[in-house]
């Protein structure tokens, strides 16, 4: 048995090592370590409860506004009150657009790259696919970073700025649009999905949200485009049976589209081992911190404490391990995909026994056509004659709670407010679910599971099947121990 350290990783949001034991030329266990304690439930507890606004979205400079639409979920509840339709459709418009703008971001910017990797230079394949997605110097890159500038322009547009943008509140969001922003809008789009047409999938989005079946794929493998380049390696590097992962997946429901009551993509648990779709709870979760250097029973998040414990012996990640009925669970646009009925998605976690490599990368994408043409049919439905925003009321005392899907997954804040106050702020993100270290029981965390079995022959840490691995879930450490 030889034990690797692996890490820090280039091209992550955070600090991340890897410990790994291998035997035989593959992982045979793994240890996840989050290294960086960063301390914002702390810095919230005792804060006036609308600070959230402004504190939580500065937890992360990628998806700071799925934070920010967390913690205005947070004080909706507490509030009672009504948000504006119009106002909640912008939101998620600007949030739909971030998380998008994440999707593309992983893809082209921290994914792809891996293939350029030296290790791989031997292969037939290599010198086309570094020429196009070599960081910095690859020709997707000066296709993609102007798609990706439009889509923070619609952010900026909806929501003032990105990132950190104080537009979003309980009762919508107060950046009210004229009909001239309206149609920068819908302009912005029409770009997006003219790069998505073009470069990534050089089909119509509606071909691509609309696939079906594996077959389906590899038919589109043999055109142009960026997502076809992507098929034909995970078809020749195996990454359909790398990282598999059977833990449950599960969804918090993401996006109101035009129905505030009907959601873009639904809420539920999906087991990939049986097929099966069940409701989901989150009364039902705890968080464990046997191997964190917290010091914290296994409790709700709702009743959670943040107490750092530096000496703790067992303990080798500053992240918490979420678990769902006593069970890790997947999170991130492979579960929305899944939990939500996405033919092609389940097919594959069908085919392959789990989650793969390929399919999260699959069901990114597939997700990136999807909301792109949500996007399109929100934008038309602005009404620029209604209220965007209703104004603020006190909070209520006791214990509310927000869910929204980030780009990576599903994310939480649990509150109890206190006349006015916050007395518990507790977070739970989706780099959270997905790199949590072992509970009290010894169970791994998702990603610790899927990297069993990962070869890395005489390369050891230098393997790039640890990175697809690693890669495939798009870590962002930084809203790992928050």
């Amino acid at each position: 048995m030889t034990r690797l350290v692996v890490g820090p990783f280039n091209r992550v949001e955070g600090d991340l090592e890897l410990t790994l034991d291998v035997a035989d030329g593959v992982v045979a266990e793994a240890r996840v370590t989050a290294p960086l304690f960063r301390g914002f439930e702390q810095i919230l507890k005792g804060r006036p409860a609308r600070d959230a606004l402004v504190i939580a979205p500065r937890i992360c400079g990628i998806c700071s506004l799925s934070q920010s639409m967390a913690a205005a979920a947070v004080l909706r509840a507490a509030q009672e009150i009504t948000p504006s339709p119009t106002g909640l459709l912008a939101a998620d418009l600007a949030h739909a657009a971030e998380n998008v703008a994440d999707h593309l971001s992983h893809f082209y910017l921290f994914f792809m790259p891996d293939f350029c990797r030296a290790e791989y230079a031997a292969a037939p394949w290599h010198e086309a696919v570094a020429a196009r997605f070599r960081a910095v110097t690859g020709s997707a890159t000066e296709k993609f970073l102007p798609a990706r500038t439009n889509l923070l322009h619609v952010v900026g547009i909806l929501a003032g700025k990105w990132p950190h943008s104080l537009a979003v509140r309980p009762g919508g969001t107060t950046r009210a649009i004229d009909l001239g922003e309206k149609m920068r809008l819908l302009s912005a789009i029409a770009e997006l999905r003219g790069f998505l047409e073009r470069e990534l999938f050089a089909a119509p989005l509606e071909a691509i949200a609309e696939l079906s079946d594996p077959a389906a794929l590899e038919l589109l493998s043999e055109n142009a485009g960026d997502f076809a380049a992507f098929l034909r390696l995970a078809r020749s590097q195996g990454l359909y049976r790398l990282g598999v992962g059977q833990t449950p997946l599960t969804s918090a429901g993401a996006y109101r589209d035009t129905d505030p009551e009907r959601p873009l993509f639904s809420a539920g648990l999906f087991d990939p081992t049986t097929s099966e779709t069940h409701d989901v709870s989150f009364d039902a979760m705890t968080e464990d911190t046997a191997s964190a250097w917290l010091s914290a029973p296994p409790v709700h998040p709702s009743a959670g404490e943040t107490r750092p414990d530096t000496e703790k012996p067992a303990a080798y990640s500053w992240a918490k391990a979420p678990r769902l009925a006593g069970r890790p669970v997947e999170v991130g646009a492979v579960a929305r995909q899944a939990v939500d009925g996405c033919p092609l998605v389940r097919a594959l976690i069908a085919r392959d026994g789990g989650t793969s490599v390929a399919s999260r990368v699959i069901a990114r994408l597939v997700e990136t056509a999807r909301v792109t043409l949500a996007m399109e049919r929100w934008a038309r439905a602005l009404d620029l004659s209604a209220p965007f925003c209703v104004a603020d009321v006190p909070e209520r005392d006791g214990p509310v709670a927000g869910l929204v899907e980030a780009a990576r997954g599903t994310l939480g804040h649990w509150v109890t407010i206190r006349d006015g106050t916050i007395a518990r702020y507790q977070i739970v993100a989706p780099t959270t679910w997905n790199f949590s270290p072992r509970d009290a029981a010894g169970i791994p965390g998702p990603l610790e599971q899927t990297l069993v079995g990962t070869p890395v022959g005489d390369l050891g840490a230098r393997a790039p099947a640890i990175q697809h691995v690693v890669r495939s879930f798009d870590p962002c450490m930084v809203c790992t121990a928050h």
